[in-house]
């Protein structure tokens, strides 16, 4: 927690000022049962009704005081907490964007996503309290008790042993809940996470008929979260019942000893009442501050998740070299100004060697895979379920840094290359088709921000798209709903196809991106990407034998191992693995006539 504390040095003076004016507050209250101890003694004792006005109206400007100091410190607490939210917000959602997809997969999107929201929240309101309340209460409490002595030593001893015991409670119960908090907020993960899955993957959940048995698996998660809250708060529970006996316990004490002291004249009436108002106002104050250490409790609790996820570093470092035009006439490997640049003469994508583990794993995804892609090309990666294929696309755009071997692009180490450079030149469409809340030209222009309409049209007639688009109402201006929930799968896809041709990439990965199209799609989309003017290296994963026959270069991978390489002939005549694949698909008479 205390790292995040950095985010409120834009408020500095909010953060002084907010405590000060609550303890000037506090300050006027202390004063009150004074006020009122003169009533007693000199107004009523006397009945002088002068002397009662004029110290009623002395209440009244303390009242009045109090009220605007509370009222300005509320101002400066919210504004100081606002922002310290705002940036703690900021901070995080910047920090998860520099995360690789290897911290990614192991942290889980629904714990960040609790953490960006509910921790973010407890914790702000954390620092509203702290500084409205942290430095109030214990102002008063320790005041309170010196203007105790100050009235009457021998009846104050008692506000010196109140306060002890009630600070051990309070502290106890703190530090016993303190763990117990950030296990409630680990089930809330749980309990998100299961939200999460059933939202998403409704459609699945209801063609299997399996509405019961997932309703049935949240409520055993929201039950463990409901006994794990009500257990803590059993023992948060405690804190107002036990402060409450051992302050009226006080109480009863100094009524005792009062009486007795006023009755042998060491005390006057007033005296006695002002003791009481001040073991009062530390009833009062103790309450607010245990219901403090409680909502302080939580913050710290969720500050700690928050830190845990801000400490993460990515494993994946960022390279130094720029991706940069080759001087004409040159073979492209050096800048005018010296600086090493790509070389466009050498392989577009060779891997010597690589083998990748995810992280967790028990066995490797990737083994010994070894392939050189020329610029022009189109490679085929083809093979069962699991056998490796996004896995190998991935290590291309760096998603994945390989755990042996290495990968260059245009005769440069891949890791060489600054990520954004790197990636900025690589269309990549992903297995699932991801679209955004917005119209069809804002998705598009993801590729590229500055692309004119001409440009998103090219690029929507190679995807295949264009004649649904014109019959869209608004045609680009058409508005997508949340995850393109108003669009077909196959619209999808060939708009997120479309999307990345707009970036006009040095090399286009086709992530089994064609699933969701007919055959005769399918091939057009192909035939327009191999005619392409800028002459891209392709990359097509895919289930379909069909879909990867006229390929340059096909990869048949089996179990993370490379089964064969080599044209559809040469592997249809030697690689039973490829052989398999493609009969399972066509009738074996067919493909021999």
């Amino acid at each position: 927690m205390k790292s995040l504390l950095v985010y409120l040095k834009d408020y500095k003076k909010e953060s002084i000022l907010a405590p000060l004016f609550k303890m000037l507050e506090a300050s006027f209250e202390l004063l009150v049962p004074l006020v009122m101890a003169s009533v007693i003694d000199v107004g009523i004792a006397r009945e002088d009704r002068p002397y009662i006005i004029r110290m009623c109206l002395v209440l009244i400007a303390l009242g009045i005081t109090g009220f605007v100091c509370s009222v300005t410190a509320q101002y400066f607490s919210a504004k100081a907490a606002a922002g310290f939210g705002t940036g703690v917000r900021h901070a995080l959602f910047a920090h998860i964007q520099e995360l690789g997809f290897a911290e990614m997969d192991e942290i889980g999107s629904s714990t960040l996503i609790t953490r960006m929201t509910s921790d973010i929240s407890q914790t702000q309101s954390g620092v509203n309290l702290v500084l409205r309340l942290f430095l109030r209460s214990p102002f008063i409490v320790f005041g309170a008790m010196i203007m105790a002595f100050t009235v009457d030593v021998q009846s104050a001893v008692i506000f010196a042993v109140v306060i002890p015991v009630l600070s051990v409670i309070v502290f106890g119960i703190m530090l016993i809940t303190m763990p117990l908090y950030r296990k409630v907020q680990s089930h809330l993960d749980s309990v998100l996470l299961t939200a999460r899955e059933n939202l998403t993957g409704v459609r699945v959940i209801r063609a299997f008929n399996k509405e019961r048995e997932e309703t049935e698996r949240f409520e055993r998660e929201n039950q463990v979260l409901t006994d794990a809250q009500k257990f803590v708060g059993r023992i948060s529970g405690l804190m107002n019942p036990l402060t409450y006996i051992i302050v009226n316990g006080g109480i009863i004490a100094l009524i005792y000893v009062g009486a007795l002291r006023v009755n042998i004249g060491d005390l006057t009436q007033g005296e006695v009442v002002a003791l009481i108002n001040y073991m009062s106002q530390i009833l009062v104050e103790l309450v607010k501050l245990a219901n403090l250490i409680i909502t302080v409790t939580k913050s710290v609790a969720c500050g700690s998740r928050i830190e845990s996820v801000l400490r993460i570093r990515p494993d994946m470092k960022n390279g130094v070299r720029t991706w940069q035009e080759p001087i004409p006439g040159t073979s492209g490997a050096q800048t005018s100004g010296g600086t090493p640049s790509c070389d466009l003469s050498a392989p577009a994508v060779e891997f010597d060697n690589v083998s990748f583990t995810y992280k967790g794993a028990g066995a490797e995804s990737l083994s010994s895979i070894t392939f050189c892609a020329q610029r022009g090309q189109t490679i085929g990666i083809i093979g069962g379920t699991g056998s490796g294929k996004s896995s190998l696309v991935n290590l291309i755009p760096r998603f994945y840094d390989a755990d042996r071997g290495g990968i260059k692009i245009f005769g440069s180490d891949v890791k060489e290359y600054k990520t954004e450079e790197l990636r900025a030149h690589i269309g990549v469409v992903p297995q699932k088709a991801v679209l955004f809340k917005g119209t069809i030209a804002e998705n598009l222009r993801w590729g590229n921000e500055s692309a004119s309409d001409s440009e998103l049209y090219r690029a929507l007639d190679i995807a295949q798209a264009r004649e649904f688009v014109e019959k869209k109402e608004g045609g680009l201006n058409f508005q997508i709903e949340q995850g393109g929930r108003n669009l077909s799968g196959g619209q999808k896809q060939r708009l997120t196809i479309a999307r990345a041709l707009v970036r006009r990439p040095e090399i286009l990965i086709l992530d089994d991106s064609a699933s969701a199209l007919d055959f005769a799609t399918d091939a057009a989309l192909r035939n327009a990407v191999r005619s392409m003017k800028d002459n891209p290296t392709v990359f097509i994963v895919s289930q379909r034998a069909s879909s990867i026959l006229y390929a340059d270069k096909i990869l048949v991978l089996e179990d993370g191992e490379m089964a064969g390489a080599g044209t559809h002939r040469e592997l249809l005549e030697n690689c039973p693995a490829y052989q398999e694949i493609y009969y399972s698909q066509f009738r074996k008479e067919a493909a021999n006539g």
